[in-house]
Protein backbone atom coordinates (compact mmCIF):
# COMPACT_ATOMS: atom_id res chain seq x y z
CA UNK A 1 0.00 0.00 0.00
CA UNK A 2 1.60 3.47 -0.99
CA UNK A 3 0.25 6.85 0.72
CA UNK A 4 0.21 10.25 -0.07
CA UNK A 5 -0.55 13.83 0.73
CA UNK A 6 -3.37 16.36 0.07
CA UNK A 7 -1.75 19.87 -0.20
CA UNK A 8 -4.35 22.76 0.33
CA UNK A 9 -5.24 26.18 1.45
CA UNK A 10 -3.68 28.42 4.25
CA UNK A 11 -5.39 31.49 5.62
CA UNK A 12 -4.84 34.63 3.68
CA UNK A 13 -3.73 36.35 7.29
CA UNK A 14 -0.73 33.93 6.79
CA UNK A 15 2.11 35.56 4.63
CA UNK A 16 2.86 33.84 1.22
CA UNK A 17 6.40 33.19 2.27
CA UNK A 18 4.81 31.30 5.61
CA UNK A 19 2.62 29.26 3.42
CA UNK A 20 5.31 28.38 1.30
CA UNK A 21 8.04 27.93 4.04
CA UNK A 22 4.97 25.51 5.01
CA UNK A 23 4.84 23.75 1.68
CA UNK A 24 8.36 22.90 1.56
CA UNK A 25 8.39 21.48 4.87
CA UNK A 26 5.59 18.93 4.41
CA UNK A 27 7.27 17.59 1.60
CA UNK A 28 9.97 17.17 3.65
CA UNK A 29 8.57 15.52 6.18
CA UNK A 30 6.21 13.50 4.05
CA UNK A 31 9.43 11.97 2.21
CA UNK A 32 11.02 11.02 5.26
CA UNK A 33 7.80 9.44 6.47
CA UNK A 34 7.08 7.45 3.53
CA UNK A 35 4.63 9.34 1.85
CA UNK A 36 5.29 8.77 -1.72
CA UNK A 37 2.81 10.62 -3.66
CA UNK A 38 2.22 14.68 -2.95
CA UNK A 39 -0.48 16.51 -4.63
CA UNK A 40 -2.16 20.10 -4.49
CA UNK A 41 -5.64 20.81 -5.57
CA UNK A 42 -6.82 23.81 -7.31
CA UNK A 43 -9.56 27.25 -6.44
CA UNK A 44 -9.39 30.98 -7.99
CA UNK A 45 -10.45 34.16 -6.17
CA UNK A 46 -11.58 31.58 -2.85
CA UNK A 47 -12.60 33.69 0.23
CA UNK A 48 -10.37 33.40 3.29
CA UNK A 49 -7.97 31.12 2.15
CA UNK A 50 -5.21 31.08 0.13
CA UNK A 51 -4.64 28.36 -2.47
CA UNK A 52 -1.14 28.13 -4.54
CA UNK A 53 -1.56 27.42 -8.24
CA UNK A 54 -0.80 24.07 -8.41
CA UNK A 55 1.70 23.76 -12.02
CA UNK A 56 4.01 26.68 -10.87
CA UNK A 57 3.38 25.27 -7.44
CA UNK A 58 4.53 21.11 -7.96
CA UNK A 59 7.44 22.82 -10.78
CA UNK A 60 9.04 24.07 -7.78
CA UNK A 61 8.50 21.43 -5.34
CA UNK A 62 9.55 18.92 -8.11
CA UNK A 63 13.69 19.91 -7.13
CA UNK A 64 13.00 18.63 -3.83
CA UNK A 65 11.65 14.92 -4.66
CA UNK A 66 13.23 11.56 -3.97
CA UNK A 67 13.17 9.93 -7.32
CA UNK A 68 10.84 7.31 -6.10
CA UNK A 69 7.83 9.64 -5.24
CA UNK A 70 5.08 11.38 -7.24
CA UNK A 71 3.55 14.53 -7.97
CA UNK A 72 0.07 15.50 -8.87
CA UNK A 73 -2.84 17.49 -8.95
CA UNK A 74 -6.23 16.64 -7.04
CA UNK A 75 -7.80 18.35 -8.33
CA UNK A 76 -7.89 21.12 -10.84
CA UNK A 77 -10.45 22.53 -12.16
CA UNK A 78 -10.43 21.38 -15.57
CA UNK A 79 -13.01 23.47 -17.32
CA UNK A 80 -12.09 26.63 -16.97
CA UNK A 81 -8.87 26.30 -18.44
CA UNK A 82 -8.14 26.07 -22.38
CA UNK A 83 -7.20 22.60 -23.03
CA UNK A 84 -4.44 23.47 -25.43
CA UNK A 85 -2.94 25.70 -22.59
CA UNK A 86 -2.94 22.82 -20.03
CA UNK A 87 -1.84 20.03 -22.09
CA UNK A 88 1.50 22.58 -22.53
CA UNK A 89 1.58 23.12 -19.04
CA UNK A 90 1.23 19.85 -17.56
CA UNK A 91 3.59 18.18 -20.36
CA UNK A 92 6.28 21.04 -19.24
CA UNK A 93 5.53 19.76 -15.63
CA UNK A 94 5.65 15.93 -16.54
CA UNK A 95 9.30 16.78 -18.28
CA UNK A 96 10.14 18.73 -15.33
CA UNK A 97 9.48 15.74 -13.17
CA UNK A 98 11.18 13.11 -15.04
CA UNK A 99 8.06 11.60 -15.84
CA UNK A 100 5.96 11.56 -12.23
CA UNK A 101 2.97 13.53 -12.90
CA UNK A 102 -0.56 12.19 -11.73
CA UNK A 103 -3.40 14.85 -13.44
CA UNK A 104 -6.33 14.62 -11.15
CA UNK A 105 -8.54 16.69 -12.33
CA UNK A 106 -12.40 17.52 -12.26
CA UNK A 107 -15.25 20.70 -12.44
CA UNK A 108 -14.92 21.59 -8.77
CA UNK A 109 -18.09 22.96 -7.12
CA UNK A 110 -18.20 27.12 -7.08
CA UNK A 111 -20.03 28.95 -9.85
CA UNK A 112 -18.09 32.20 -9.67
CA UNK A 113 -14.45 30.46 -10.96
CA UNK A 114 -16.73 29.57 -14.25
CA UNK A 115 -18.08 33.06 -14.33
CA UNK A 116 -15.09 34.90 -14.11
CA UNK A 117 -13.51 33.41 -16.86
CA UNK A 118 -16.57 33.18 -18.74
CA UNK A 119 -16.81 29.12 -19.08
CA UNK A 120 -20.92 28.08 -18.68
CA UNK A 121 -21.26 26.13 -15.08
CA UNK A 122 -24.15 23.92 -15.97
CA UNK A 123 -22.13 22.84 -19.09
CA UNK A 124 -19.07 22.14 -17.08
CA UNK A 125 -19.81 18.47 -17.59
CA UNK A 126 -19.57 18.41 -21.23
CA UNK A 127 -16.62 20.58 -21.16
CA UNK A 128 -14.99 18.76 -18.81
CA UNK A 129 -14.71 15.58 -21.13
CA UNK A 130 -14.15 17.52 -24.63
CA UNK A 131 -10.89 19.21 -22.48
CA UNK A 132 -10.12 15.73 -21.90
CA UNK A 133 -10.25 14.70 -25.03
CA UNK A 134 -8.26 17.76 -26.78
CA UNK A 135 -5.51 17.34 -24.27
CA UNK A 136 -4.68 13.90 -25.45
CA UNK A 137 -4.66 14.81 -28.90
CA UNK A 138 -2.39 17.34 -27.99
CA UNK A 139 -0.41 14.45 -25.85
CA UNK A 140 -0.08 12.06 -28.48
CA UNK A 141 -0.39 13.43 -32.09
CA UNK A 142 2.05 15.17 -33.73
CA UNK A 143 -0.83 17.47 -35.49
CA UNK A 144 -4.15 18.03 -33.63
CA UNK A 145 -7.65 18.80 -35.46
CA UNK A 146 -10.71 19.26 -33.33
CA UNK A 147 -14.01 20.51 -33.75
CA UNK A 148 -16.19 20.46 -30.78
CA UNK A 149 -18.98 21.95 -29.17
CA UNK A 150 -16.51 24.21 -26.82
CA UNK A 151 -13.42 24.05 -28.85
CA UNK A 152 -11.95 24.03 -32.58
CA UNK A 153 -8.43 23.76 -33.90
CA UNK A 154 -7.29 23.29 -37.41
CA UNK A 155 -4.41 20.90 -38.32
CA UNK A 156 -2.02 22.35 -36.04
CA UNK A 157 1.47 21.07 -35.15
CA UNK A 158 2.08 19.94 -31.49
CA UNK A 159 5.29 20.72 -30.20
CA UNK A 160 5.49 19.24 -26.71
CA UNK A 161 4.80 16.01 -25.27
CA UNK A 162 4.91 14.61 -22.16
CA UNK A 163 7.29 12.14 -21.57
CA UNK A 164 4.80 9.77 -20.08
CA UNK A 165 3.13 8.19 -23.07
CA UNK A 166 0.67 7.90 -24.40
CA UNK A 167 -0.42 10.52 -21.14
CA UNK A 168 0.31 10.83 -17.63
CA UNK A 169 -2.14 8.95 -15.64
CA UNK A 170 -5.44 11.06 -15.43
CA UNK A 171 -7.78 10.36 -12.08
CA UNK A 172 -11.13 11.76 -12.10
CA UNK A 173 -13.61 12.37 -8.90
CA UNK A 174 -16.88 11.78 -8.71
CA UNK A 175 -19.66 10.73 -6.02
CA UNK A 176 -22.50 9.61 -8.36
CA UNK A 177 -23.07 7.09 -10.91
CA UNK A 178 -23.48 9.55 -13.87
CA UNK A 179 -19.72 10.47 -12.68
CA UNK A 180 -18.17 7.18 -11.91
CA UNK A 181 -18.79 6.41 -15.53
CA UNK A 182 -17.50 9.58 -16.81
CA UNK A 183 -14.45 8.30 -15.13
CA UNK A 184 -14.32 5.14 -16.10
CA UNK A 185 -14.87 6.60 -20.10
CA UNK A 186 -12.32 9.62 -20.17
CA UNK A 187 -9.81 8.81 -16.85
CA UNK A 188 -7.57 6.44 -15.93
CA UNK A 189 -9.00 5.40 -12.60
CA UNK A 190 -11.81 6.58 -10.67
CA UNK A 191 -10.56 8.80 -7.03
CA UNK A 192 -12.76 8.33 -4.47
CA UNK A 193 -13.52 11.25 -2.60
CA UNK A 194 -13.17 11.58 0.91
CA UNK A 195 -17.07 12.57 2.00
CA UNK A 196 -18.24 9.04 0.28
CA UNK A 197 -18.20 6.00 2.55
CA UNK A 198 -17.22 2.95 1.50
CA UNK A 199 -20.56 1.42 0.97
CA UNK A 200 -21.95 4.18 -1.28
CA UNK A 201 -18.38 3.22 -2.88
CA UNK A 202 -19.03 -0.57 -3.37
CA UNK A 203 -22.53 0.56 -4.36
CA UNK A 204 -20.66 2.19 -7.53
CA UNK A 205 -17.96 -0.01 -8.30
CA UNK A 206 -20.08 -1.97 -10.76
CA UNK A 207 -21.17 0.71 -12.72
CA UNK A 208 -17.36 1.51 -13.10
CA UNK A 209 -16.01 -2.02 -14.02
CA UNK A 210 -19.09 -2.24 -16.34
CA UNK A 211 -18.31 1.26 -18.30
CA UNK A 212 -14.80 -0.33 -18.65
CA UNK A 213 -15.71 -3.28 -19.99
CA UNK A 214 -17.71 -1.74 -22.21
CA UNK A 215 -14.88 0.67 -23.90
CA UNK A 216 -12.65 -2.65 -23.46
CA UNK A 217 -10.44 -0.33 -20.83
CA UNK A 218 -8.06 -1.68 -18.05
CA UNK A 219 -9.00 -1.81 -14.33
CA UNK A 220 -6.65 0.09 -11.68
CA UNK A 221 -7.17 0.09 -8.49
CA UNK A 222 -8.86 3.45 -7.09
CA UNK A 223 -6.98 6.30 -5.06
CA UNK A 224 -8.77 6.84 -2.07
CA UNK A 225 -8.48 9.83 -0.25
CA UNK A 226 -9.70 9.92 3.04
CA UNK A 227 -9.55 12.51 6.51
CA UNK A 228 -7.20 10.26 9.15
CA UNK A 229 -7.05 11.37 12.70
CA UNK A 230 -4.84 9.66 15.36
CA UNK A 231 -5.27 10.24 18.76
CA UNK A 232 -4.89 7.86 22.73
CA UNK A 233 -8.53 6.65 21.95
CA UNK A 234 -11.10 6.67 19.55
CA UNK A 235 -12.80 9.46 21.45
CA UNK A 236 -9.76 11.85 21.96
CA UNK A 237 -8.66 11.42 18.10
CA UNK A 238 -12.53 12.41 17.29
CA UNK A 239 -12.59 15.75 19.00
CA UNK A 240 -8.94 16.09 17.49
CA UNK A 241 -10.21 16.24 14.27
CA UNK A 242 -13.22 18.28 15.42
CA UNK A 243 -10.73 21.37 16.73
CA UNK A 244 -9.30 21.13 13.08
CA UNK A 245 -10.98 20.30 10.90
CA UNK A 246 -15.16 21.75 11.92
CA UNK A 247 -14.61 25.24 10.30
CA UNK A 248 -13.14 24.03 6.99
CA UNK A 249 -16.05 21.57 6.58
CA UNK A 250 -18.52 24.09 7.24
CA UNK A 251 -17.22 26.24 4.65
CA UNK A 252 -17.42 23.42 2.30
CA UNK A 253 -21.03 22.75 3.24
CA UNK A 254 -21.85 25.92 3.07
CA UNK A 255 -20.64 26.48 -0.74
CA UNK A 256 -22.21 23.58 -1.84
CA UNK A 257 -20.20 20.61 -1.57
CA UNK A 258 -22.14 17.55 -2.44
CA UNK A 259 -22.30 14.71 0.28
CA UNK A 260 -22.31 17.81 3.09
CA UNK A 261 -25.22 18.68 4.80
CA UNK A 262 -24.76 22.44 6.27
CA UNK A 263 -27.67 22.26 8.78
CA UNK A 264 -25.47 18.76 10.34
CA UNK A 265 -22.04 20.10 9.82
CA UNK A 266 -22.90 23.00 11.94
CA UNK A 267 -25.07 21.48 14.48
CA UNK A 268 -23.76 17.29 14.12
CA UNK A 269 -20.32 17.75 13.26
CA UNK A 270 -19.14 14.31 14.88
CA UNK A 271 -22.16 12.37 13.47
CA UNK A 272 -21.73 13.96 10.01
CA UNK A 273 -18.17 13.08 9.72
CA UNK A 274 -17.30 9.89 12.16
CA UNK A 275 -18.68 7.29 8.83
CA UNK A 276 -16.26 8.30 6.43
CA UNK A 277 -13.21 9.61 8.47
CA UNK A 278 -10.24 7.21 9.97
CA UNK A 279 -9.92 7.45 13.23
CA UNK A 280 -8.63 5.85 16.64
CA UNK A 281 -5.33 4.70 18.07
CA UNK A 282 -2.73 3.99 15.35
CA UNK A 283 -4.14 0.19 15.67
CA UNK A 284 -7.26 1.42 15.05
CA UNK A 285 -6.87 2.87 12.41
CA UNK A 286 -4.61 0.38 10.48
CA UNK A 287 -7.65 -1.88 11.10
CA UNK A 288 -9.92 0.19 9.58
CA UNK A 289 -7.25 0.40 6.81
CA UNK A 290 -7.44 -2.97 6.55
CA UNK A 291 -10.87 -3.56 6.78
CA UNK A 292 -11.16 -1.27 3.39
CA UNK A 293 -8.04 -2.97 1.94
CA UNK A 294 -10.47 -6.51 2.12
CA UNK A 295 -13.52 -4.83 0.69
CA UNK A 296 -11.70 -2.31 -2.04
CA UNK A 297 -9.41 -2.58 -4.61
CA UNK A 298 -7.49 0.59 -3.74
CA UNK A 299 -4.39 2.36 -3.67
CA UNK A 300 -2.45 4.62 -2.73
CA UNK A 301 -4.44 6.18 0.22
CA UNK A 302 -4.35 10.27 0.28
CA UNK A 303 -4.64 12.08 3.31
CA UNK A 304 -4.64 15.82 4.37
CA UNK A 305 -1.86 16.16 6.74
CA UNK A 306 -2.88 20.27 7.35
CA UNK A 307 -5.58 22.24 7.90
CA UNK A 308 -5.92 25.86 8.04
CA UNK A 309 -4.79 27.25 10.38
CA UNK A 310 -2.28 24.78 11.53
CA UNK A 311 1.47 25.31 11.94
CA UNK A 312 4.24 23.91 10.24
CA UNK A 313 5.39 22.02 13.52
CA UNK A 314 1.82 20.79 13.92
CA UNK A 315 2.13 19.77 10.25
CA UNK A 316 5.25 17.91 10.68
CA UNK A 317 4.16 16.46 13.58
CA UNK A 318 1.19 14.66 12.18
CA UNK A 319 3.61 13.55 9.19
CA UNK A 320 5.49 11.67 11.31
CA UNK A 321 2.94 10.10 13.85
CA UNK A 322 0.55 9.02 10.68
CA UNK A 323 4.35 7.64 9.21
CA UNK A 324 5.29 5.61 12.34
CA UNK A 325 1.60 4.38 12.98
CA UNK A 326 -0.11 3.53 9.57
CA UNK A 327 2.72 4.24 6.57
CA UNK A 328 5.40 2.07 8.05
CA UNK A 329 2.92 -0.93 9.40
CA UNK A 330 1.06 -1.06 6.38
CA UNK A 331 3.76 -0.54 3.80
CA UNK A 332 3.21 -4.54 2.55
CA UNK A 333 -0.48 -4.09 3.06
CA UNK A 334 -2.10 -5.25 -0.55
CA UNK A 335 -5.60 -4.94 -1.26
CA UNK A 336 -7.92 -6.94 -3.25
CA UNK A 337 -7.96 -7.24 -6.93
CA UNK A 338 -10.77 -6.26 -9.05
CA UNK A 339 -11.29 -10.40 -9.38
CA UNK A 340 -11.69 -10.53 -5.25
CA UNK A 341 -14.42 -7.79 -5.10
CA UNK A 342 -17.77 -8.40 -4.46
CA UNK A 343 -20.83 -6.08 -6.05
CA UNK A 344 -23.57 -5.34 -3.71
CA UNK A 345 -26.65 -6.71 -3.99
Amino acid sequence: MEFGILMGDQPVSSSPTEHLDLMLRKVEAAQKAGFTYLTIGQHFLYDGFRWFQPVPMLARLAAELDDHVRIGTTVLVGPVHHPVALAEDLATLDVITGGKLVVGIGTGYLPHEYDVFGKPFKQRYSLLEELIEVMTKCWTQDRVTHHGKFFDIDDRPTHLHPLQQPRPPIWLGAMKETGVRRAARHGDVWTITPQQTIEQVEGLIGAYIDERATYDLPLTKFPLRRELQIGASYDDALRDFAEVARVKYVSYAGQGMQLLEQERVENEFLENVKDHVLLGTGEQVRDQIRDIAARLPIGPLLVRPHWPGMDADQTVAYLETVGREVVEPLKDLESIGFDQFAPVG
